[in-house]
């Protein structure tokens, strides 16, 4: 069994997240929140966002260079994205097995328009989900699913199954989501209980017998021990998912330097 070991982190600009990679088993990483520094368009426009880093010589990464919509077709090399920082993606190569696109995703907050009355403090991240999705949709050519091997994974900023009543979620926009990823061809793969610890007691706003594990916490809950809610989420192309494994490491003592938790994917290349 030839296993290829990917990490999706939001690290939220932490120096010390880059240390603790260095230092890990992990062969690629999927970050969000990392300082965009290699790109100048989408840097003008935006001081973080969606990146991929390769960790290991198991696998070379060859990554497209983000240009904006709207321009020329893009280039081979390259993929035209809708917003900066929303979407890294790259080709994975690993040795003497087929080739994956991994594609890393930031929905980061957007709130309405200033002439919009809102009582959302934070406002609302399916726009910024939806867009990424439009822009990963460059990578499907067939209706068939199992023709394509794609893992999409990242901080969606989204509460999966939240209830209606849910006052952090705006639930059926947040379903709307994970609805036009199954129309794509892609499987939800986790993180979801049994693979990471859940909150108890349940969150308010979600059903009793969710499976979601927190892996994000607030300043006000200030430690992984009062993490309540998910955030984090991985898709793998129909097919393809049966392949693939996740976990949330989002026990108290394996959370690492970021309020959100590393997301441990794992894929049999044998298989």
């Amino acid at each position: 069994m030839t296993i290829l070991r990917i990490v999706s982190w939001n690290i939220g600009l932490r120096k010390s997240a880059h240390d603790s990679l260095r230092e890990s088993d992990f062969d690629i990483a999927l970050l969000q929140e990392i300082r965009l520094l290699d790109n100048s368009w989408e840097q003008a426009h935006c001081d973080r966002g969606a990146d991929i880093i390769k960790l290991s010589e198991r696998a070379e990464v060859v990554k497209w260079t983000n240009v904006p919509q709207g321009r020329d077709r893009p280039k081979p090399d390259e993929i035209a994205v809708s917003a900066p920082g929303i979407i890294s993606a790259a080709r994975v190569i690993p040795k003497h097995h087929e080739p994956l696109i991994v594609v890393s995703v930031y929905a980061r907050w957007e709130r309405p328009h200033l002439e919009i009355s809102t009582k959302w403090g934070v406002g609302f991240a399916d726009a910024m989900a939806h867009r990424a999705i439009s822009d990963l949709s460059t990578f499907i050519g067939d209706l068939d699913p199992t023709s394509h091997r794609i893992l999409v994974a990242g901080d969606f900023n989204l509460i999966y199954g939240a209830l209606d009543s849910n006052r952090l979620a705006l639930p059926a926009r947040d379903r709307s989501i994970f609805e036009r990823f199954e129309a794509l061809g892609f499987e939800y793969v986790g993180p979801e209980s049994p693979n990471g610890r859940q909150a108890d007691p349940t969150p308010k706003g979600l059903p009793k017998d969710t499976k979601n594990v927190p892996t994000f916490y607030t300043s006000h809950q200030k430690n992984p021990e009062n993490a309540a809610n998910q955030l984090d989420y991985v898709f793998a192309s129909r097919g393809f998912h049966e392949s693939v494994s996740v976990r949330a490491l989002n026990g108290i003592e394996e959370w690492g330097p970021s309020d959100h938790c590393r997301i441990s994917i794992e894929i049999d290349l044998s298989s």
